[in-house]
């Protein structure tokens, strides 16, 4: 999993009531610079953008003072979304990484009704296998037709609804991220593909996928636990399906 920064940490925590003081002074010429870097002969890219170095970028704004996206922060993404030549320097990948960082963060800082509820099924019998997930948590729910879109803050709240800790950033990711996020977890390949098969079917048509990683003290156990979740999307960004896997208890 993204190793997330303090600052990203302390962000997922305060983003579901704070508003959004991000300061564009130091974000935007840090991004900028990153982008510079990337764009050199030297970078491993070369003169081409990688979907590394454009995350590295992006990471910009949730590397300063602030606790996301702002106004600022936006306006620049989206000259940049439509800035032809910068969008070509990037890889398709990288491309794909840009709009989906830019879509997800919106700069909203009020959630739209999401309420996600437990299926009915157990895991085992969702993947089709026993093994490290076996006591994953798995939530699903929808955005009433014309009270919104799954958005950062609305993932972040809905998160913190049905599983109870707080989240930190949601990261878009693709299915390539994702079995190697599970792969990581679980030895059984047949529950990996079982849960990735679950997991997309959500959002195969928009291929919107994001993971993020969260920690609590008294959550389902004495003392300390983290973990991490998986959010499917779909192609509307109204049904959202959720999974959130426990890593560490003590």
């Amino acid at each position: 999993m993204k190793t997330l920064s303090m600052k990203s940490l302390l962000g997922g925590l305060m983003l579901l009531a704070a508003p959004a003081f991000a300061d564009s002074t130091t974000s935007i010429p840090a991004f900028e610079a990153a982008i510079t870097t990337a764009k050199s002969a030297s970078s491993p890219g070369g003169t081409t953008i990688l979907r590394s170095e454009i995350r590295n970028a992006l990471d910009a704004f949730f590397n300063d003072v602030g606790y996301g996206v702002d106004s600022a922060e936006r306006a620049h993404l989206t000259t940049r979304l439509g800035d032809t030549s910068f969008q070509q320097s990037m890889t398709g990948t990288a491309a794909k990484y840009f709009a989906d960082f830019y879509e997800v963060n919106d700069t909203l800082v009020t959630g739209y009704p999401l309420n996600l509820y437990p299926v009915a099924q157990t895991p085992a019998v969702l993947f089709g296998a026993t093994g490290s997930f076996s006591y994953a948590r798995i939530y699903e729910g929808y955005i009433p037709n014309g009270q919104g879109v799954a958005n950062q803050q609305t993932l972040g709240e809905a998160f913190s609804n049905a599983f109870g800790p707080q989240a930190s950033i949601f990261e878009p990711i693709t299915v390539r991220e994702l079995i190697g996020q599970l792969s990581a977890y679980s030895y059984n390949e047949d529950e990996v593909a079982g849960a990735v098969a679950y997991i997309t079917q959500i959002s195969r048509n928009s291929n919107r996928l994001y993971r993020t990683g969260w920690s609590c003290r008294g959550c389902g156990a004495p003392g300390y636990t983290q973990g991490f979740a998986i959010a499917a999307v779909s192609t509307d960004r109204r049904f959202v399906r959720m999974i959130s896997v426990t890593t560490y208890a003590d």
